[in-house]
């Protein structure tokens, strides 16, 4: 796990703010709450200054309609009497009585306040000119002047009825609520900073159960994880998502090990295979400094060096090939008769294999776009692990024929066989299975692990089939001889 914490490293990240997540959280919802509640507030405090001074207005035409109803059937006092109360001043002037007002007269803006009201009422019980009164006003005219609300109304007797009712006590209503809103509102803010406390922690508790796994894989325990992430909710797809992403970097992990532990062992396998040579080389070099053998001591020896040096090389070119393939080999495509190739192959191998029956059987042409030069190299490689399995007896068959939109190249031989649990294993790199397939016999172990590699560029493949199941790969038949199948697609990917 710890050689994937670079890739971590250099991936996405994420910015730390001076305060923890946490913290970030209860600032923002304190802040929306706080403003929340302010927007609240100014809300109530307008909609109920609106409707006091409606209230107020509202009491003030339903005195003046009263009014309206009551005159004529009441005295002057009497009717004064009647519409007072609730804050309401009311002032009556008529021409017989005069004004009757209660206790705080209301007092109309702009009006001249004589000394005993009379002759004012009487001035304004008439209209221009000292004629009959000029009607009534409309009762539902209320004005201001400062904190006083007031209606002055002309009665059909011709009386003025001057109410008045003052709204100063809205203000202190409104002021005496601001106050208590202030002190609710920083109380509620308060209590609620340290209830978000404990409801964010309880939320981001999750987020802690990651950490805390986190730590736990770091330090070696792999095989924690969450599992129990909900797909139906954010930190549930986070779960689920940290879970996969460890799934893959363990896999990414295991296969790194994978490939350092078979690059160990193919480096290992690979230096066996080269000292050999190299030390009969470097032993034939000594005998011929050291003594002085004579001219067929000399010729034997120089023959040793020879032969030595060309396995050495052959090996050398072998890991060179296998390690382009793995790099990704440059195919030259053409159309190649595979039946063809394939007689041309057996044609060379009949020339090398004394003793051995070597046969194609094929109904007759079958074109494929393909590298000759590649595909001829798997049919040798695959040829020559034949020839050295029959031993310079038996026969050999290479079978071509199209299937399923397939090339299907079988080269049968009536060899010891290949066991069924070895069938991959014969592609791995310096894989012999026998002594009889040593390296005095040729091959390093890499010729069909090569074989295999070019197929799969190929967009085919390289199996070792049963051939006493009909060739079906990895069945545990036990037939006789060994079943190399090479497929090949008909149209190329």
């Amino acid at each position: 796990m710890r050689t994937a914490l670079p890739l971590l490293r250099r991936g996405v990240r994420f910015s730390s703010g001076p305060a923890s997540l946490a913290g970030r959280v209860r600032w923002a919802v304190l802040v929306l709450l706080a403003v929340l509640l302010v927007a609240l507030f100014v809300v109530v405090d307008v909609l109920l200054v609106v409707r006091l001074r409606s209230d107020l207005q509202t009491r003030l035409t339903d005195r003046a309609a009263l009014a309206q109803q009551l005159d004529g059937s009441l005295s002057a006092q009497q009717l004064v009497s009647k519409l007072e109360g609730d804050g309401v001043g009311v002032q009556l002037c008529t021409e017989d009585e005069g004004c009757v007002s209660t206790p705080v007269a209301p007092q109309p803006p702009g009006a001249a306040a004589s000394d005993d009201g009379q002759g004012q009422a009487a001035r304004a019980s008439r209209g221009p000119g000292g004629g009959p009164p000029a009607g009534p006003a409309p009762p539902d005219q209320v004005l201001r002047d400062g904190s006083t609300l007031f209606t002055v109304t002309r009665l059909d007797s011709g009386a003025q009825l001057t109410l008045s009712v003052d709204d100063s006590y809205v203000r202190e209503t409104v002021t005496g609520l601001v106050v208590l809103e202030v002190v609710g509102g920083a109380g509620a803010l308060v209590v609620g900073w340290f209830a978000l406390g404990r409801v964010v922690a309880a939320a981001l508790r999750p987020l802690d159960d990651m950490t805390s796994v986190a730590r736990g894989i770091a330090a070696g325990d792999r095989g924690r994880r969450l599992g129990s992430g909900r797909p139906d909710t954010e930190l549930g797809r986070t779960a689920l998502a940290f879970d996969a992403m460890i799934d893959e970097l363990e896999s990414a992990v295991a296969t790194a090990e994978r490939s350092q532990q078979q690059m160990r062992a193919f480096l290992s396998d690979a230096s066996h295979e080269l000292r050999t040579p190299l030390a009969g080389f470097q032993a034939s070099a000594e005998n011929l400094l050291r003594a002085d053998p004579d001219r067929e001591e000399r010729e034997r020896a120089l023959a040793a060096m020879v032969r030595e040096s060309t396995r050495a090389s052959r090996l050398v070119g072998d890991l060179l090939t296998a390690a382009r393939l793995e790099e990704g080999v440059e195919l030259q495509r053409a159309e190649v008769d595979v039946v063809e190739l394939a007689r041309q192959e057996v044609e060379r191998q009949r020339l090398l294999g004394t003793g051995t029956t070597w046969g194609v059987e094929a109904a007759g042409p079958l074109v494929v776009s393909c590298d000759a030069v590649r595909v001829g190299q798997v049919l040798t490689n695959v040829l020559d692990n034949a020839r050295r399995a029959v031993g310079g007896g038996g026969s050999v068959v290479v079978s071509v024929a199209a299937r399923g939109g397939e090339a299907v190249l079988e080269v049968r031989d009536t060899g010891a066989g290949i066991p069924a649990d070895q069938r991959e294993r014969v592609f791995e790199r310096l894989v012999r299975l026998d002594a009889g397939r040593d390296r005095r016999s040729g091959g390093a172990g890499l010729g069909l692990a090569i074989a295999r590699a070019i197929a799969r560029a190929h967009g085919g493949d390289l199996v070792a089939a049963d051939p006493g199941a009909g060739g079906d790969p990895g069945a545990d038949g036990t037939g006789p001889g060994a079943v190399l199948r090479l497929t090949l697609p008909l149209t190329p990917p």
